[in-house]
């Protein structure tokens, strides 16, 4: 039995949950501060352990960078889901599908401008090289409609091979120059205007 005022014993975290937390406090980092925010001191002051004890999970500053990458490629990756599902079946559904994804890639990079940075802030294998049928990543999820859309008689199965990439790009693009570019203190009519002719831009050279 302990007696009034004594210490009690120190809860050791599990291996597993400070890992999680550590990588759960880089990406609050990078919401608010982009990918130069992620600092390894500062993500085990926000979890409430030692700094030394972040080395026992990452070897570096730029291991946890790159678990924090990867988080932040989820998040992007979840939005464009979500803008997927919202689309109902129907005539056209595959070209308001791919309208999603690139809404939603959109959106996010302007309402998430550290985590959409910190997302592309170090290579990484998201399924650029290799086309992997099972990744949830924003180019698997690019492919995925690029493929519907062939399967619909809309894009031609010869132009197929490699489109995803000037598409990707010009998004891409198009997020950068709207958010942290020289057009991001357009007005915000303006910039939902140029998004619009973007992807109308996009659905007119694939058809």
């Amino acid at each position: 039995m302990n007696h009034p005022g004594a210490a009690l014993p120190r809860r050791r975290r599990p291996r597993g949950d400070v890992r999680a937390g550590l990588v759960a406090a880089g990406l609050e980092l990078a919401r608010t501060g982009g990918p130069d925010a992620v600092v390894l001191r500062e993500a085990t002051r926000i979890v409430g352990v030692v700094p030394n004890a972040a080395y026992r999970h990452f070897a570096d500053r730029d291991e946890l960078l790159a678990e924090v990458c990867a988080a932040a490629m989820n998040a992007l990756a979840e939005r464009m889901t979500a803008g997927i599902g919202r689309v109902r079946g129907g005539a056209g559904a595959p070209q308001r599908r791919l309208a999603a994804i690139g809404t939603a890639y959109l959106e996010f990079a302007r309402e998430e401008p550290g985590l959409f940075a910190t997302a592309f802030a170090v290579p990484q294998q998201h399924g650029y090289n290799e086309r992997d049928e099972t990744a949830r990543t924003p180019l698997g999820l690019l492919r995925d409609a690029l493929d519907e859309l062939v399967a619909a008689g809309v894009l031609d199965r010869q132009r197929r091979e490699g489109i995803e990439y000037p598409i990707w790009s010009i998004v891409h693009g198009t997020a950068v120059l709207t958010g942290q570019g020289p057009l991001r203190d357009a007005p915000a009519a303006e910039l939902r205007r140029i998004e619009a002719r973007t992807l109308a831009f996009i659905n007119n050279s694939l058809t």
